[in-house]
């Protein structure tokens, strides 16, 4: 089976290939000719999903999934979440990304904090959607080098490190993107 990835984040493509079974083939966006930035538009991470393998599906007719993922934070009422990836500004710049959101929190207690993937699959003319969430909190440093985005300042719950401190493994078996891709293989295995 093939199915397209509609992502162009390396990171995200890693994750997902080695996830899956060697009988799905993930296409990139890049595999398919698709160069341009699909619009993410909605107000939503499920509505962002949907916008992006809508998008795929339409347009180049593939069966297609896509994901969108925030970080939601108690203490700013569920910032950044839809806009995790543009939080200190259109450049999407994980380091600036990092600071805006320690120095929102400097002397604050309540860290608490959860990651959320939705995943929206586009198979053979039906939608489903598919939702990991992990809970955890902000730490008041950076710690690790292993990951992206906010990992560096992630810890989940019931973890004395963060999501940049584990491996691709150990952070796969637990995390949001984790969380929403076993259901979505299960899905496909049925």
């Amino acid at each position: 089976m093939q199915l397209v990835f509609a992502s162009n984040n390396r990171h995200k493509i890693e994750e997902i290939q080695n996830l899956v079974p060697s009988s799905i083939q993930i296409l990139s966006l890049q595999d398919i000719g698709c160069t341009e930035d699909i619009p993410e538009t909605a107000d939503t991470i499920e509505g962002n999903a949907i916008l992006k393998a809508n998008y795929v599906t339409q347009k180049y007719g593939y069966n297609c999934f896509a994901d969108d993922s925030g970080l939601e934070i108690d203490f700013l009422n569920g910032a950044p979440g839809v806009y995790s990836a543009r939080f200190a500004g259109e450049q999407k710049n994980d380091k600036n990304n990092i600071q805006k959101v320690l120095h929102e929190l400097n002397g604050v207690d309540n860290r608490k904090a959860q990651f959320k993937t939705v995943i929206a699959l586009n198979l053979n003319g039906e939608q489903k959607l598919f939702t990991g969430i992990i809970q955890g909190m902000i730490t008041e440093i950076e710690k690790g080098v292993n990951g992206f985005g906010y990992d560096p300042i992630f810890q989940a719950n019931d973890y004395e490190i963060t999501f940049a401190e584990m491996n691709q493994s150990e952070k796969s078996a637990i995390s949001h993107r984790g969380l929403a891709v076993k259901q979505l293989l299960a899905f496909l295995a049925k």
